[in-house]
């Protein structure tokens, strides 16, 4: 069963930023703080799934006003426990269909985000969400992984990510409609748990379209924060889309 909070109810939120500590090392956090403070410039910025505040606490700190939307309660409830998160301006709801009053010089997903959005509708309808908040002018900056399909042979739908003395991971696969699955296996003084949360993985190319259908265009695309080309061994990237409509 799922609460209200979605997949990242308390449970999540209480464990979420030592169980991803690696993506709060600075050397990760820093690049795309620098890439997002150029995009907003005197402007304000938009983070659509919020989270715990990775990105818009660090971001804020640099000047940047930051306005935040998610679902979960429990997230943003950590965020605003934090030093500079109760000032910041937080929603909560669906990021793909929450509007928020202003306008904005950048919107932004991180960290896979996107695909927490589990149809190709709701994914249309976030890019339709993102550029109507952006000013002419603005960008649409989204991180996600690239679809790892090459490593599964004929007839084999999962990929294990992390295998430890205490926990193993792995991701499930439907080629037929892009669904996923990630699954988390755990034990802990003699206790076993199991935790498994949906995606939708998307091609780049597929990103593409709903940004056009969105009256955007492509501006940049590289492999990480720190503008390493992106290339056909590229196992992600950071794509920057400018609206163009009016």
């Amino acid at each position: 069963m799922v609460d209200d909070d979605g997949y990242f109810g308390e449970p999540v939120a209480a464990s979420y930023d030592d169980s991803s500590v690696e993506m709060f090392a600075p050397d990760v956090v820093g690049p795309a703080v620098e890439v997002l403070a150029e995009l907003a410039g005197d402007g304000r910025a938009l983070e659509l799934g919020v989270g715990t505040g990775r990105i818009a606490l660090p971001l804020s700190q640099r000047g940047v006003e930051v306005h935040g939307i998610d679902m979960s309660r429990a997230m943003v409830a950590r965020l605003r426990e934090k030093p500079g998160g109760a000032a910041m301006g937080l929603t909560i709801g669906d990021f793909a269909t929450t509007k928020v009053a202003g306008t904005f010089s950048v919107a932004y997903l991180v960290f896979n985000t996107i695909m927490n959005l589990t149809s190709q509708d709701a994914q249309v309808d976030c890019f339709r969400n993102a550029a109507g908040h952006l000013a002419p002018g603005g960008c649409f900056v989204v991180e996600v992984m690239v679809p790892d399909l090459r490593r599964l042979p004929p007839g084999q739908n999962t990929v294990p990510f992390h295998v430890g003395d205490n926990r193993v991971g792995f991701d499930t696969y439907d080629l037929a409609t892009q669904a996923m699955s990630s699954h988390h296996v755990k034990v802990e003084g003699g206790r076993g748990s199991f935790r498994s949360i949906p995606f939708r993985y998307v091609w780049p190319s597929e990103l593409d379209l709903m940004a056009r259908l969105a009256e955007m265009r492509l501006r940049a695309r590289w492999e990480d924060w720190t503008g390493t080309p992106f290339s056909g061994e590229s196992r992600s990237h950071v794509s920057v889309w400018e609206r163009t409509g009016a």
